[in-house]
C-alpha cells in the first residue's frame, strides 16, 4: 500500500471454540507446532500493514499475552493494537469493536484467527481488488459447501450478497461458491456500513457479511477473488479437533512437497513432519543439501540443516540441529538442540536409539551408538561411544573409545563440572568418571573403575576391588511349609 493509502488489518480471534472441548482458546490450538494465531499473524506480517487490530474475547488474556510476546517476530513492521469483544455477537459486532482503532483512510483487510493456512500471495490479490469504489472479497469453490455462507450473484455474474447457510433457501444452498470471511474494504466506507448493521437474522447476530449487500446498494462493486477447488484448503476454518487434524495433514503435506521440490528424498511424504521449535511462534525450517534421504515417521522441529548425502532413519526426532555431509542417523534417535543447538560433523554415525541434547558438538567420523546420551559435550574426530553410556559436560579427544555403561558424574548436587578426556584414551566398560576430572592422552581406564582424581597421560587407572571367591558355596534355600 502507498503512504496515502495505508493498509490496516483486523484479525478476529474472539470465538469460544466450543467444539474444541478445550480450556485453551481456539486460536491458540497448535498447528505445525505453533498456535493457529501465529500462522495468521505471521502471514499478516508479510503484508507490511501500518497497524493490526487483534479482536479477542474468550480467553482474551492468553490471546493478548501470546500476541504481545511474539509480535516482534511475527509483526516486525506493524503496530499491534488490542480490542476486546466481551460478548460474541457475530463477526460484524467483532469488527465494530475494532472500528475505533482504524483510520478513516486506506484499506482494511479482515482476517480470521481460525483460518490459518491462507497464504500471503492470496491476501495480496484480495487487497489489490480493493479501492474507494470497490470491495475485495475472497471466495472459494467447494465440493461440499455445507455450513458456509453462499455468494449470491446476479444474471451478469456480479456479486450481490452473501447469504449465511442458516438463512439460505434450497436454491441458494446449491451454490458452491462460498464466503471465506476474508475481505478488503475502503476504511471510511466500512465504518459507515458497520453503523448500519442489525441482527435481524436466524442467529440473532451482527453479520459482517451484510456489508456486501450494503456496498451493492451504495453502488460499490464487489470484486471476488475465487479460489478453485484444488486451492480451497486455504480458507478452511477450524472449529473441531477433526478439522484441526485435517488442517495439520494439509500443512504437513505442503512442507513435504517443499522439501521434495528442493531435492529431498522422502520415503513417504505422508509420514513426514516439520514443526516449529517448542515455544517458538515462527515456522520450522528444514534446509537440505543434495541427496538427503529421510525415512518414514521422522519429525523435524525448529531450524535443521542436513548436509549432502546424509541419511535419516525411521522415526527420528531432530530439532535445532546442524548435521554435516554423509552422516547416518539410525532409527529412533532423538537429537534436540533447544537453544544451544546440536552440531554433527561429516561422516558421523548416530544411533539407533541415541540421544543428543543441547550443546552436543560432534566432529567428523564420531560414532554415538544405541542408548548413548550426550549433553553439552564435544567429541573430537573419530571418538566413539557405541553402547549404553552418558557423556555430560565433557570434552572428548580424538579417537577416544568410550566403553559401554561408562558415565561422567558431572553434577555434585549443586554445580556442574567438566570432564576432560584427551586423545587416544580408552575408557573401560561400567566406569564412573567423577568430575572435575582430566584423563591424559593415551591413558587407559580399567573396566568397572570409579575415578575422582586425574589420570596422567599413558597411565593405567584401575580402582576395581579384589574379588572374593568362596568355593562350594550354597545359596540359601526357601523353607518348606
Amino acid at each position: 500500500m502507498t503512504a496515502s493509502s495505508p493498509l490496516s488489518i483486523v484479525v478476529l480471534a474472539a470465538g469460544k471454540g466450543t467444539r474444541m472441548k478445550s480450556r485453551l482458546p481456539k486460536v491458540l490450538q497448535p498447528l505445525g507446532g505453533r498456535p493457529m494465531l501465529a500462522h495468521v499473524l505471521h502471514t499478516a506480517g508479510a503484508l507490511c500493514a501500518e497497524r493490526l487490530v487483534l479482536v479477542s474475547g474468550h480467553g482474551g488474556d492468553w490471546v493478548r499475552q501470546f500476541a504481545d510476546q511474539h509480535a516482534p517476530a511475527l509483526l516486525p513492521n506493524t503496530q499491534l493494537i488490542h480490542a476486546e469483544q466481551p460478548q460474541q455477537l457475530g463477526t460484524g459486532h467483532a469488527v465494530q469493536q475494532a472500528g475505533a482503532h482504524l483510520p478513516d483512510r486506506g484499506t482494511v483487510l479482515i482476517l480470521l484467527g481460525d483460518v490459518p493456512l491462507v497464504d500471503a500471495e492470496t491476501l495480496q490479490q484480495v487487497v489489490a481488488c480493493c479501492s474507494d469504489s470497490q470491495i475485495g472479497l475472497l471466495t472459494a469453490e467447494l465440493v461440499e459447501p455445507h455450513g458456509y455462507g453462499r455468494i449470491a450473484r446476479d444474471a451478469q455474474g456480479r456479486v450481490q450478497a452473501i447469504v449465511e447457510h442458516k438463512d439460505a433457501n434450497a436454491q441458494q444452498r446449491a451454490i458452491r461458491e462460498i464466503n471465506s470471511g476474508i475481505m478488503a474494504l475502503p476504511a471510511h466506507r466500512l465504518k459507515a456500513w458497520l453503523n448500519r448493521l442489525d441482527n435481524d437474522n436466524a442467529q440473532g447476530e451482527y453479520y459482517l457479511t451484510d456489508v456486501i449487500a450494503m456496498a451493492v446498494a451504495d453502488q460499490v462493486a464487489v470484486q471476488a477473488h475465487c479460489l478453485p477447488v484444488h486451492q480451497s484448503w486455504q480458507v478452511g476454518g477450524i472449529n473441531s479437533p477433526a478439522q484441526l487434524a485435517e488442517a495439520e495433514r494439509r500443512y504437513q503435506r505442503l512442507q513435504a512437497e517443499a522439501a521434495m521440490d528442493a531435492g529431498v528424498r522422502l520415503v513417504d511424504p505422508a509420514r513426514f513432519e516439520l514443526r516449529a521449535a517448542p515455544g517458538s511462534a515462527l515456522p520450522g525450517a528444514l534446509t537440505c543439501e543434495s541427496d538427503v534421504e529421510i525415512d518414514i515417521g521422522c519429525i523435524f522441529a525448529g531450524d535443521v540443516r542436513i548436509g549432502s548425502g546424509s541419511r535419516i532413519g525411521a522415526y527420528c526426532h531432530i530439532s535445532q540441529a546442524d548435521l554435516g555431509a554423509d552422516c547416518e542417523v539410525l532409527p529412533y534417535s532423538h537429537i534436540d538442540g533447544e537453544a544451544a543447538g546440536v552440531v554433527v560433523g561429516n561422516g558421523a554415525r548416530i544411533g539407533p536409539f541415541a540421544r543428543l541434547r543441547p550443546g552436543a558438538r560432534l566432529a567428523e567420523d564420531v560414532h554415538i551408538g544405541n542408548f548413548v546420551e550426550v549433553k553439552n559435550s564435544t567429541l573430537a574426530r573419530g571418538a566413539k561411544a557405541n553402547h549404553l553410556a552418558y557423556l555430560g559436560d565433557a570434552a572428548v579427544g580424538e579417537r577416544v573409545n568410550y566403553g559401554a555403561g561408562a558415565i561422567t558424574a558431572n553434577y555434585d548436587g549443586a554445580n556442574k563440572h567438566r570432564t576432560i578426556i584427551e586423545a587416544d584414551v580408552h575408557i573401560g566398560s561400567n566406569s564412573v568418571l567423577v568430575a572435575p576430572l582430566t584423563i591424559g592422552a593415551g591413558a587407559t581406564v580399567g573396566a568397572g573403575s570409579t575415578l575422582s582424581r586425574d589420570v596422567p597421560a599413558h597411565a593405567l587407572a584401575v580402582t576395581r576391588a579384589n574379588a572374593s571367591v568362596v568355593p562350594d558355596w550354597q545359596r540359601p534355600a526357601k523353607k518348606k511349609d
